[in-house]
């Protein structure tokens, strides 16, 4: 009887495995949908120090009783600026938008801010990004619907613009304050 290497083994069991993982991949409901371990669960700590000349955002101010909209940008960040507009409209619907900005410059964030209109009625600073991590935001712009609780209820990654903020954001949003 011959006997079989188990590095001649090795090569199948690898691929099959990495097969089974793409094939559990693709059968998820949304597959480019990164998940949320904070859908449902209270939204993280907030930095303790505003972007030069705003309000500054507390976790008081997630748990104030109404629906929050916490957007993470920064004035470097181009699909920060293509969803600006947006998040203008929302704030003059009523919303509260609470922005945190990140790895950026106290001067350049508040500069875009008086520059662009600030669409925001608080702000948090996290120059180092480590807030943006606890919150696990991967790049900006990223925002979050936050119940009158402090829960978060949805994740949107990706510059509120076009179809997907049509079809996917606006949605939730409507879905969390009714």
């Amino acid at each position: 009887m011959a006997k079989v290497s188990p590095l001649m083994i090795m090569p199948p069991v690898i691929f099959a495995a990495f097969a089974g993982l793409a094939l559990a991949g693709m059968m998820r409901d949304n597959p480019d949908e990164l998940p949320s371990t904070f859908v449902g669960n209270q939204a993280p700590a907030i930095p303790a120090e505003a972007v030069q000349g705003t309000a500054q955002l507390t976790a008081d101010d997630l748990r104030a009783g109404d629906i929050t909209l916490v957007n993470f940008w920064a004035s470097w960040c181009p699909p920060c600026r293509a969803e600006h507009p947006n998040l203008l409209d929302l704030e003059a619907q009523g919303y509260r938008v609470a922005g945190i900005n990140f790895r950026d410059q106290q001067s350049l964030a508040s500069g875009y801010l008086r520059d662009y209109d600030d669409p925001f009625f608080a702000t948090a600073f996290d120059e180092r990004g480590r807030t943006a991590i606890d919150w696990g935001v991967t790049a900006p712009p990223e925002t979050f619907i936050v119940d009158g609780d402090g829960t978060v209820l949805y994740r949107f990654i990706g510059p509120l613009v076009g179809s997907d903020y049509e079809q996917r954001f606006l949605p939730e949003l409507a879905k969390a304050t009714n």
